[in-house]
């Protein structure tokens, strides 16, 4: 009962970055999952390669407002791959194969990774 209450309270005081972790994490999970029980027909390919364009859609909003309070490289690199994740979402989504999921896996985990998150959020 107690650790219920714990995890609750840990989740409202979350901070951005550990919240932006877990959202990468989970849109890494979902095409991991795709992509270890690989089947191009599967449902939830789109939903996960939706999941993830639109979290990527987020960063680049927010790198690319006026008030972003990240220096100018940072919001350009942030831009740069977030072009390269819709591009490579729309090939995936037009030719479904494993070995283009990588890439995207690889840049949420290298991303959360980064953010500088608590080991316990990995997958």
């Amino acid at each position: 009962m107690s650790s219920t209450a714990y995890a609750r309270v840990a989740e409202q005081i979350s901070s951005p970055r550990e919240l932006e972790a877990r959202a990468l994490l989970t849109a890494a999970g979902k095409l991991k999952d795709i992509q270890a029980n690989w089947d191009p027909r599967n449902a939830s390919l789109k939903p996960a390669l939706l999941f993830n364009r639109k979290l990527w859609q987020i960063f680049v909003a927010a790198a690319l407002e006026d008030d972003c309070p990240h220096p100018r490289d940072l919001r350009q690199n942030i831009a740069n791959i977030g072009v390269f994740v819709f591009s490579r979402t729309m090939e995936t989504e037009l030719d479904p194969s494993p070995d283009k999921l990588d890439a995207l896996i690889d840049i949420n985990l290298n991303i959360a990774a980064g953010l500088g998150t608590d080991a316990s959020l990995r997958l």
